[in-house]
């Protein structure tokens, strides 16, 4: 049996189908959804087998990181012993919005946030009530969906839910910058320009 499609409004999402796709995803099932940028392919960050099946999806070695998708700011300050000035320079300006930011966590490495701003990336993910990583719904190294239609094609059925809520609205994935102490670096430039960047933080 093909793995259920949710049509949602892309502005007003109907409450009671994000909160079965939310409660999909806490029993460890993978759900597709729209962002801003490009449709994302979910788990619980909490869940290994959520994970590993993530990966194999995917077709990614399991040493390579994921970020975490936020439904609010504050949930930053769970993960990271502080938030750097100029990390937060960059979330007060640009979130919710394209930008993920990697910054040192608590455990001594790095860890990348995103703060998505389309209606029904922030519903589910509030839903959720838990930590959600959510790359691009679709193998690496193949062009990421920006509609529902592209998500299902690329995942050839390799999930358990879609949200379906039309074409994202920038068709491009988010812009990863790193920050370290007061270092900003580019990891990829995506749908925030890296001159807006520049011009947001100021000489470094």
């Amino acid at each position: 049996m093909p793995p259920p499609i949710f049509s949602v409004s892309a502005t007003t999402p109907e409450e009671h189908l994000v909160a079965e796709a939310a409660r999909i995803l806490c029993q460890g099932g993978l759900v597709a959804f729209p962002t801003e940028t490009v449709y994302g392919l979910a788990a619980d960050a909490t869940n290994p087998h959520a994970i590993e099946r993530l990966n194999r999806v995917k077709g990614r070695p399991p040493e390579k990181p994921y970020s975490l998708h936020l439904y609010d700011a504050a949930q930053v300050t769970s993960f990271v012993e502080v938030i750097p000035p100029l990390a937060r320079r960059l979330m007060d300006r640009f979130w919710p919005g394209p930008l993920t930011i990697v910054i040192p966590s608590k455990t001594g490495g790095t860890v990348g946030f995103r703060l998505p701003k389309h209606p029904v990336a922030q519903e589910f993910l509030r839903r959720c009530q838990r930590p959600v990583v959510a790359p691009s719904a679709n193998r690496s190294g193949f062009p990421p969906p920006t509609d529902g239609r592209e998500a299902q094609a690329a995942l050839e059925g390799q999930f358990d839910c879609l949200l379906e809520a039309g074409p994202t609205p920038l068709g491009r994935e988010s812009t990863v910058v790193q920050i370290i102490g007061n270092r900003l670096t580019i990891l990829r430039e995506g749908a925030v320009p890296a001159q807006e960047l520049q011009a947001a933080v100021g000489p470094q």
